[in-house]
């Protein structure tokens, strides 16, 4: 078990707390996270790029010129892919590009990719995270205290206030437990949990 401290949103120290290894204190396998990084990024494509065949295009019901004596090459429609405006051979054709990762493999990428935070020095623990008004000035205040530049903020239940706030600015997400993924980790710099966060986490990364 690693002892880590917790702050408040003034970046003040307020406790400890004891995190399992086998979920922030793992040694990360570069591979398995890239793999997993991977799948995520293929699930977002939305493979719309579509041409006509030469059934598609409009045309081609009827026979150019007679087969034999023009002294032209012989043709039976207008759609031909070798015409001007005729269809597409092999052109691409709306597609999903996704494919599948074991949900072993996808909680152990996202375990190393918590751990990687963590020993780099880039996690964090908050004892709570909610704002009295709705305010970026307030979101960005509190940001600067813990001196946090790019961050992802996971928490169970995030209020509207503090959706809201950091909305519009750039280089922070906030996520619940449910949502947290490897790719949103890997993207951050740092990863702010909120205390309750690490123990339904945990539950859930060692399932």
């Amino acid at each position: 078990m690693s002892t880590v401290r917790i702050v408040n949103t003034k970046n003040e120290p307020v406790g400890e707390i004891e995190l399992n290894d086998a979920v922030f204190n793992r040694d990360v396998k570069p591979h398995i996270l890239h793999e997993v990084v991977r799948m995520q990024r293929a699930a977002r494509r939305c493979g719309n790029a579509s041409t006509k065949t030469r059934v598609e295009v409009r045309g081609g019901g009827r026979k150019p010129w007679r087969q034999k004596g023009t002294g032209r090459a012989r043709a039976g429609s207008r759609t031909s892919p070798l015409w001007r405006g005729g269809g597409v051979a092999f052109g691409p054709k709306p597609r999903d590009y996704s494919f599948k990762v074991n949900r072993k493999v996808r909680q152990q990428a996202v375990a190393m990719a918590l751990s990687a935070r963590y020993q780099e020095g880039n996690l964090l623990i908050l004892d709570d995270f909610s704002l009295e008004r709705c305010k970026t000035k307030d979101f960005i205040g509190v940001m600067s205290l813990l001196q946090v530049e790019n961050g992802l903020i996971v928490t169970n239940s995030a209020s509207e206030n503090l959706v809201r706030s950091s909305s519009n600015v750039n280089g922070y997400r906030i996520l619940s437990s449910e949502g947290l993924n490897v790719y949103d980790i890997l993207l951050h710099k740092k990863v702010i949990l909120v205390q309750p966060v690490i123990e339904s986490l945990e539950k859930r990364l060692m399932a």
